[in-house]
């Protein structure tokens, strides 16, 4: 999708769409609208507002109205979009907008849209936030469709003009916002299709491949080793996950190194993904319903290699590392056995109770191995717990950690970037469900609180290191179809990364800025600490 800034009357503007997000306002109260409304409503005989008001358009959040010009304004059609209550407004609400007024221009099969951006606080974020929606919102995953070919050959929206309102300058930050919200958009894009790739085509081998491609194109170091490799690091829980699988575990690290040498010496920030490519349960085996989503639980990877695919561009002033365990988990005469008693990396021995508890086995390979490199923080994104789906859904991430700065710079990121994320606790109370009778612990507690199990198990594994742990579980796939998702992956996490890194590089290179109180205070042992700063 291609996009330019433009200025003037919107009535005038050619495009064989018009969208305009409208405030509840805007409706309401002719003296608050917009100028873009007003003009194109003259144009239309007043028959525009008038007919939205009798079809129940009231700009409220999530709503919609479409409307032919008959040729008085220049383009075709005109589609308003409501962005609620201008109280409540936050650049999510525009990105979710902008995906379904896309969604809506593409059933019209046009292929050019003028839209208008409305005045509001944070004007650069909102930009960035529209170029996103309309970007994400565009994405259709029909790979393996071969029915209704003339469908999915129809004209889809290629071209969009950027209509500033009066009294916005077209500045270099303002198409930088664009800019980075198209590059946003396009790692996330790709990493929804990785995601929603079948498991038997997204191998181990063919995510390591992804992750060359976009390690060559972004500029980054890449090192990929095999089973040989995975063994000499001695990294035993990664080898049992893995072992009952044809297909060869892939240990992948993608690097940035800035070129200036003061800012290469920097502790680096540490990205860990999940790479589970497919999840049967191993022994363990998972029920058919259960086991068929699974192709998804790389969700976590998917959203490292996004990020680390903008990182090539950020260029941050302090070195990225992303580290990733490609495996599958599968039950056969090889795989490993409830009972058996794994040697990690860091030499703790681990117990395995449940084998469908097999991401937090790799992740804590992946973990120990990261603070070898000494980094400033690590952030690890898994698909790991059924449980924090069931205490949050569908649509909200859960954040772990102890260090309140680093988990508050990464919450407050994630609001930025408009992805729900809320913070859960790391109770030692709940310690005890990991004391296993014959190893230092065990893979899996009990059923109450295991998504706090889940997340004490990896803190065995960071030491002193500062850590998050974000659990995607539920938010990697949507449901349904709501403003820019469509059913199926979300890609969550690329924008969280992308933004947490940009707000830490800011630390680094200008004067530090007092981050704005959270809406939520933080708990834990730590909670005198700053709540949110981004370094």
């Amino acid at each position: 999708m291609n996009f330019s800034l433009v200025s003037g009357d919107a009535s005038r503007l050619k495009g064989e769409v018009l969208v305009l997000p409208l405030f509840e306002s805007d409706l309401s109260d002719r003296r608050k609208a917009p100028d873009a409304l007003l003009r194109a409503d003259r144009k239309l005989k007043g028959l525009l507002v008038k007919s939205a008001r009798a079809e129940g358009f009231r700009g409220k959040s999530d709503q919609l109205f479409a409307m032919h010009t008959q040729g008085r304004v220049a383009a075709g059609k005109v589609i308003l979009v409501g962005l609620g209550e201008r109280a409540k407004f936050e650049p999510e609400v525009l990105r979710l907008a902008a995906g379904k007024a896309v969604k809506a221009a593409n059933k019209m099969r046009a292929k050019s849209a003028v839209f208008w951006l409305p005045t509001t606080r944070d004007f650069q974020q909102c930009v960035k936030a529209a170029v996103e929606g309309l970007s994400l919102g565009a994405y259709r995953f029909e790979r393996y469709r071969t029915t209704n070919k003339e469908e999915r050959a129809a004209p889809r929206v290629e071209r969009v003009q950027l209509l500033l309102p009066p009294g916005q300058e077209k500045d270099q930050a303002v198409q930088q916002a664009v800019e980075l919200g198209q590059r946003v958009a396009e790692a996330t894009n790709w990493a929804r299709d990785l995601v929603n790739e079948p498991a038997a085509a997204l191998t181990p081998a063919r995510l390591a491949e992804e992750a060359r491609q976009a390690a060559e194109a972004a500029e980054l170091k890449i090192s990929v080793g095999g089973r040989k490799e995975i063994e000499s690091l001695k990294m035993g829980l990664f080898l049992g996950v893995s072992q009952g699988s044809g297909q060869e575990p892939k240990l992948i690290h993608l690097s940035y190194t800035p070129k200036d040498p003061d800012a290469a010496k920097l502790p680096p920030l540490a990205l860990v993904g999940k790479a589970i490519t497919f999840d049967s349960g191993g022994l363990s085996l998972k029920t058919a319903d259960s086991m068929v989503d699974m192709k998804t639980d790389m969700a976590g990877a998917a959203a490292v290699l996004g990020a680390m695919r903008v990182v090539g561009a950020l260029k941050p002033p302090f070195p990225v590392h992303a580290l990733m365990g490609a495996c599958e988990n599968m039950p056969s005469g090889t795989a490993y056995r409830p009972g058996d008693v794994l040697t990690s990396r860091l030499g703790k021995t681990v117990e395995v109770t449940n084998t469908d508890a097999e991401g937090r086995l790799v992740l804590a390979d992946m973990l120990a191995y990261a603070c070898e490199l000494k980094p400033s923080a690590i952030v690890d994104v898994a698909t790991l717990t059924g449980a924090c789906i069931i205490a949050l859904g569908h649509f909200i991430a859960g954040a772990f950690g102890e260090d309140d700065q680093v988990v508050w710079s990464l919450i407050e990121a994630a609001r930025a970037a408009g992805e729900e994320v809320w913070r859960m606790p790391v109770s030692q109370l709940q310690k005890e469900a990991l004391r296993s009778e014959v190893a230092d612990l065990k893979n899996s507690g009990e059923r109450w609180g295991a998504a706090i199990n889940a997340a004490l198990f990896l803190k065995e594994f960071v030491g002193e290191t500062p850590w998050v742990h974000l659990d995607i579980a539920g938010p990697s796939q949507s449901p349904k179809e709501r403003g820019y998702l469509n059913k199926g992956a979300t890609g969550i996490g690329v924008r969280t990364l992308v933004e947490l890194i940009r707000r830490r590089s800011d630390a680094v290179e200008g004067p530090e800025a007092p981050e704005p109180e959270p809406k939520m205070k933080p708990a834990g042992k730590k909670a005198t600490r700053a709540a949110a700063r981004g370094a």
